[in-house]
């Protein structure tokens, strides 16, 4: 069994026109709703083996902040630039490609991106019918595998989906 948590980046600035999107910083409300979610996490005792995100500032810092909460080195931090803006299938093809941990059948992974690729995989992965998952929500789901490169849509479950605005 396996473990994996898909987190949309936290809410992003449109400050600076001239900013490209991959480049967006959180804004103020992301930067409060990144450690609020991480934070509910922990309570749950939730501690991951992996964290991979797409490279792009407003993932990366959404993850980074999770990785502060969790206490996870953030040197470990896996990024793949195939996450940025992927689409279900390129999720699916990414996932399908971690190594497994010799030291550990059920791992636990976080995966950090951006819409609307992460609810479309969200819906396929776990057979769910999510309209959104919005800046900062967080969907837990049990994958019913023992390899990650046996993944494949419809083989999850969905534990929790929660988000910052839900109290």
């Amino acid at each position: 069994m396996k473990i994996l948590y898909i987190v949309r980046h936290a809410k992003s600035s449109w400050d600076d026109p001239e900013l490209s999107d991959f480049d967006r910083p959180l804004n103020e409300r992301g930067k409060k709703s990144a450690p609020r979610m991480a934070k509910r996490l922990k309570e749950k005792r939730v501690t991951p083996d992996v964290m991979l995100s797409s490279p792009a500032e407003r993932a990366l810092a959404t993850c980074k902040e999770f990785a502060r909460i969790l206490g996870f080195p953030e040197d470990k931090i896996k990024t793949d630039r195939r996450l940025y803006h992927a689409d279900e299938d390129q999720l699916l093809k990414v996932i399908q490609e971690l190594k497994d941990s010799p030291r550990d059948s059920e791992e636990v992974v976080f995966l950090f991106g951006h819409n609307p690729g992460l609810t479309e995989f969200t819906n396929s992965l776990l057979k769910e019918d999510l309209e959104n998952i919005p800046t900062c929500g967080v969907v837990a789901a049990t994958l019913q595998i023992n390899h990650w490169k046996d993944a494949r849509f419809g083989c999850g479950e969905m534990e929790f989906f929660d988000y910052p605005k839900r109290n």
